[in-house]
């Protein structure tokens, strides 16, 4: 015992004073914690107290049973240069639409990429990516990203809306370098294009990358009355140039920052985040354990989790990844019915509507 304690620093010789009797204090005592269990005949009640009634000591978390997974399949950024694996043909990436709808994935959301690799909107190569889907799973949720980057891709927008395309596309409140290009949609062609979709009964997902998106999306789509109640919001954190989430603590950061001020706008509002950038998987279970809506898939990330540089091999591995990780926590997957009653999205009308003029 001298020996022990010569390397500590623990008063050896107290706590050998209170092995004999009587001990340090003047009392009989032997070695053993204190317990008193005033509550009996329960040691602990894991609903009630004895000292009052009316309340519940441990009440349920008010996190929702239920969660809206988007599957996202190629995106506008990556290529297979950062991801060999990553779908950029019109066969690619209807193939794997399709197989994770057939997984049972609710919303599937699409890109289409031209000859070159690169993002387009055109609307012949939706209709091969899409049709099918709409065909063979009629119930599902079909969303995309109507976004015009190039000369006369705005008229080839709204040909793909006015053909009932699409259930939702994102309106970005953004104005940021993503990676190393300049990305930013002006407030009016914000604004415009919120009243071209909701005239064609798309529902518009307003789409942030930073904290000042949320603010640009308060300003210029909220409080003009631009975008109907109820809101519904896509989170891209993590992203180059966007919110950085360069480890766990960040990450959690960054997201409850995200969360807190966009229920300050909103408290109703419905929040779907997205697996993006390094953060990749962890940012969406991080998500679930909230009680939001995810989005995975080839889109937002190429890497499978933050701490590794294992590549994502086929979305529906994603799918089931996430589905699987959802319902260990005790949410389910909300039908793509329950989640159209839940943000105002009216139902589709098959594959292709009946045009209607969207231009002023």
């Amino acid at each position: 015992m001298q020996e022990r304690i010569k390397k500590d620093n623990v008063n050896w010789d107290y706590i050998e004073a209170w092995k004999k009797d009587p001990n340090p204090l003047g009392l009989k005592q032997d070695f053993q914690c204190v317990w008193i269990p005033y509550g009996l005949p329960e040691i602990i009640d894991p609903v009630h107290t004895v000292y009052g009634s009316g309340f519940e000591v441990q009440p349920k978390w008010k996190v929702a049973d239920k969660v809206l997974i988007t599957q996202t399949i190629t995106g506008a950024f990556y290529s297979k240069r950062g991801n060999a694996n990553h779908p950029t043909s019109p066969d690619e990436i209807r193939d794997q639409a399709l197989a994770c709808a057939e997984a049972g994935a609710p919303n599937i959301h699409v890109h289409v990429r031209g000859e070159d690799g690169h993002n387009v909107l055109d609307p012949k190569l939706f209709h091969y990516v899409i049709d099918p889907i709409r065909k063979q799973y009629p119930d599902r949720l079909v969303c995309g990203c109507m976004v015009p980057f190039q000369t006369g891709e705005w008229s080839k927008m709204i040909e793909c809306l006015q053909d009932g395309l699409f259930d939702q596309t994102p309106i970005n409140t953004v104005a940021a370098f993503c990676g190393d290009t300049l990305f930013a949609k002006p407030p009016h062609v914000m604004i415009e294009k919120a009243r071209i979709l909701q005239e064609l009964n798309v529902k518009p997902q307003i789409a942030v990358y930073s904290d000042g998106d949320i603010d640009n999306a308060d300003r210029y789509l909220i409080k003009t009355g631009a975008v109907e109640p109820p809101y519904y919001w896509v989170v891209l954190p993590a992203l180059p140039g966007g919110s950085p989430m360069q480890n766990p603590k960040a990450m959690v950061e960054v997201l409850m920052h995200y969360v807190n001020r966009i229920k300050e706008i909103d408290e109703s509002s419905e929040i779907v985040v997205c697996a993006s950038g390094r953060a990749s998987s962890y940012l969406a279970t991080f998500a679930l354990l909230l009680g939001l809506n995810i989005r995975i898939g080839m889109e937002d990330t190429v890497w499978r989790y933050p701490h590794k540089d294992e590549k994502i091999a086929k979305n529906v591995d994603t799918w089931y990844q996430f589905s699987q990780i959802a319902r260990l926590l005790g949410r389910d997957i909300i039908s793509p019915d329950e989640f159209r009653r839940k943000v105002g999205m009216k139902k589709p009308g098959g594959v292709l509507r009946e045009r209607v003029v969207a231009a002023r």
